[in-house]
């Protein structure tokens, strides 16, 4: 790779985009500031330890009753959907979280090669499959209100969607630990975990985005509202009848 590797027009509030290559036969950069830790980012370390407290609180009681608590009680193919969300968010909560305050509070990596990949990759893991399970859960309502005669195998099927929704998230987050990596920066004392020469051209980091915003966003959206309406318009049908028999 030609150039030389330089850091320009760094912002703190988002330490990935803090390397560019510049062209060697172009002109000298100018004189490079270390990105610090500003307001902006004290901010984030706040807000970001707030949301740890909570999420730790709410989700670690969820899972506590689900298995030993009162929500045992609950349908035996409802658990482990509520289970694994709780889980998922708990892969957030406890690693992703914690590490991620460490990174704005330091502004650069000091981790290692490693764990810049294990963060980046456990970061997306534990988003993609908080955002399946919540599809799961939707297609579980979806078949339990408009198919209620096929509950009976509610169970194993609701354990094999958990598993592809589980597994699809390893496969999609997994390119993370290929793509970043923790790179020094020449002529300065600065390291940072970046994706920085893992995309040749710029529409590739484009479509790798756009790929997981659909992923992430997109569909969990349309499946959900798709659900959810088909059983709001069962649910408002059924009313209508017993009005009309009422009557």
């Amino acid at each position: 790779m030609e150039g030389n590797l330089s850091l320009w027009d760094s912002t703190p509030a988002d330490p990935l985009e803090t390397f560019s290559i510049l062209n060697s036969s172009g002109p000298p950069p100018l004189p490079w500031e270390a990105p610090t830790f500003t307001v902006a980012a004290r901010c984030r370390v706040a807000a970001t330890l707030v949301l740890f407290l909570f999420a730790a609180v709410s989700n670690l009681s969820v899972l506590i009753s689900v298995c030993w608590g009162r929500g045992y009680r609950l349908a035996a193919h409802l658990r482990p959907l509520i289970a694994s969300l709780a889980s998922a968010d708990l892969v957030m909560t406890f690693v992703v979280m914690p590490l991620d305050a460490v990174w704005n509070i330091t502004v650069q990596w000091y981790a290692g090669n490693i764990m810049c990949k294990l963060l980046c990759f456990l970061k997306l893991f534990a988003m993609q499959a908080a955002a399946f399970i919540l599809v799961v859960v939707s297609l579980d309502r979806y078949r339990a209100i408009l198919h209620p005669l096929e509950s009976l195998d509610a169970g194993l099927r609701n354990r094999r969607m958990l598993l592809g929704a589980w597994t699809l998230s390893l496969l999609l987050a997994s390119p993370q630990l290929f793509i970043f990596r923790a790179i020094k920066a020449d002529g300065v004392d600065f390291t940072q975990c970046v994706t920085h020469g893992s995309f040749p051209y710029l529409w590739q980091k484009t479509a790798y985005n756009m790929f997981h915003f659909v992923t992430l966003y997109v569909f969990p959206l349309l499946v959900m509202t798709f659900c959810y309406t088909c059983i709001l318009i069962r649910i408002n049908g059924q009313m209508h009848k017993r009005k009309g028999v009422l009557l």
